[in-house]
Parts: structure tokens; sequence; C-alpha cells
């Protein structure tokens, strides 16, 4: 694992995911925390286009960013879907960097939504593991471990017998509710 100098405001470290990126100083919202680089890749060019691995970062329609390089401590940052930071993609210069949206407290995962293609291509089949999704899902499981129960409490109610004599209270007494006379 490549050493990080203490004056970057980040850190590698383990994740729920695998291994995260993580602030180790306040960051503030609008700050630029880190350069995604590695070998710009040209999709004219067949051998570089079959290329597969999950840390290419597409510019445009033809260049991309090979992040796999070990010292792009970049590629770390985790997908998620309410994220704390974005890219700043410049097709141009082909550069991108990645700029906080809100305020990173130390000790939180620095994260960034993926996109809609690398979505549907790795994180759906498997499900998405970010802490939103996570928490969307235990919800969710909680209202149908709820609504269980209460069809099972339904249930038995119905199949409950129920008792075909209904036995009235008079004065603090059990009444059957069969009248007779007193014999002498």
């Amino acid at each position: 694992m490549p050493a990080t100098s203490s004056n970057k405001p980040y850190r590698v470290g383990r994740s729920k995911t695998g291994l995260g990126l993580f602030a180790t100083k306040p960051i503030k919202k609008g700050t630029r925390i880190i350069r995604y680089f590695g070998p710009i890749l040209d999709s004219k060019i067949p051998e570089q286009d079959e290329i597969e691995n999950k840390y290419l970062f597409e510019l445009n329609g033809r260049w991309t960013i090979d992040g796999s390089v070990r010292k792009n401590l970049a590629r770390y940052i985790n997908h998620s879907c309410r994220p704390n930071a974005e890219s700043d993609v410049r097709p141009r210069e082909r550069k991108v960097f990645i700029r906080a949206i809100k305020n990173i407290e130390p000790g939180e995962e620095i994260n960034y939504d993926y996109g809609t293609d690398y979505f549907k291509a790795y994180l759906k089949p498997i499900g998405c593991k970010c802490d939103s999704c996570e928490r969307k899902r235990k919800k969710l499981r909680a209202e149908a471990r709820a609504e269980r129960a209460k069809v099972k409490v339904r249930t038995e109610a119905k199949a409950a017998p129920k008792s075909t004599a209904k036995k009235k209270k008079l004065n603090g007494k059990h009444f059957s509710g069969k009248v007779g006379r007193a014999r002498a």
C-alpha cells in the first residue's frame, strides 16, 4: 500500500466495500481533494480500446484514463448514491479532479457517484453497498417484517375458536342468560 504524506487530507483505509479513501483533516465544500490520473487511452487504437478494468475513467467518447496505476490513490474512492464529492472532468486538459460538494469531517469516507453506465455494469448486479442504499434496504426489511407480523396476527385471530354462548355481567356476577323460577 502506498504511503501518503502527513500533509495530505486523506488516507487509504479499510471500508465496508474493500479499500476506501478517508479524510484525515476537515475538508471544506468546494475544495479540490485529489487528481484521478493514469495513462491516457485512445479508443481509436484497437489495443487500447480493448483494455478492461474497473479503474477506467471516461473523459469523452474518445479519451479514457486508466487509473489502475498504484500511485493513483483516487482509485480507492468508492461509489455512493449520496456522495460527499464529485468528479470535475476536464476533457481538453485530459484531467479529472475530485472535489468536495459537502464539508467532510476527519474519519469520514470520501465518495462520489460513478454514473449510470458503471452502476449498471458493475454495481447493480451485486447490489449497491453505499450507506444510503444499505439504510434503504434495512428500512424495507423492517417494514416487510412488520407487515408479516400483522398478517400473522390477523390469521391467528381468524383461526382462534369463538365461544358460542355469550356471558353477560350483572352486578359483577356472570349470567348465562337463562332465567328460571324458583320452585318451592
